[in-house]
């Protein structure tokens, strides 16, 4: 799989070099780059926003130099995704779906975000264009959110992660499962002891404890 990644802040994505992503990359399962916005700016203040039309608080991340950057990205293979608080709703199911495109490219606006003609252009050009929120809440910017969706995406893809059983046994996983209570030694911590079923032999009788407990979790969950 292949990630872009455009902002204004590629320090940002640091944590990508890290961990099982940083892995994945040193083994070529994964080609992520980060691009810096400014860099597509032709004034001398590399400024990228301006103020909104018809009034308002706050600054626009301006159409034409996402234009230019995103028009060396795009290809017909993209999956475009602009981060937006007005998005839809970020998903396990979501992250599945995208774990199976060829090729992501992140948007991350910033300020009161990006001028929405990027969107409807590329749309028309009949590129897949998604608006995604990981939350009901506001953030500083995309970034963050980027990194979100992409540790959620590419720990899917084949070889990422070293067991592929421990994606199957995982919240949300299946719709409304949530994973059972987990444990390790030693077996008792501070004065708190591991259950006894866990600790009895009975595979059968585990694998019923874990299931009911799941099921507990995800109705407090409700």
């Amino acid at each position: 799989m292949k990630i872009d990644a455009v902002t204004i802040f590629p320090e940002y994505f640091a944590p990508l070099e890290l961990s099982l992503i940083g892995k994945a990359q040193e083994r070529g399962l994964l080609n992520i780059n980060v691009h810096d916005l400014r860099a597509f700016t032709t004034d001398v203040h590399h400024a990228v926003d301006d103020t909104p039309y018809g009034g308002g608080a706050g600054m626009v991340m301006m159409p034409e130099i996402w234009g230019a950057a995103l028009d060396l990205l795009m290809t017909p293979t993209t999956d475009l995704i602009i981060l937006t608080p007005a998005g839809r709703r970020f998903t396990q199911r979501m992250a599945e779906e995208f774990s199976t495109s060829e090729h992501l490219v992140f948007a991350c606006g910033r300020y009161e975000g990006i001028d929405s003609r990027v969107g409807e252009h590329y749309s028309s050009k009949n590129y897949r264009v998604h608006e995604v929120s990981i939350g009901d809440y506001v953030l500083g910017g995309g970034e963050v959110a980027s990194l979100v969706m992409i540790e959620a995406i590419t720990r899917l893809l084949p070889g990422v992660v070293g067991n592929p059983d421990s994606l199957v046994e995982e919240s949300h996983a299946q719709d409304g499962f949530l994973e059972y209570p987990m444990y390790t030694k030693p077996q008792m911590w501070r004065d708190i002891c591991v259950p006894e079923i866990l600790l009895s032999g009975n595979h059968g009788a585990i694998a019923k404890w874990r299931a009911d407990e799941a099921k507990r979790r995800a109705k407090k969950q409700s």
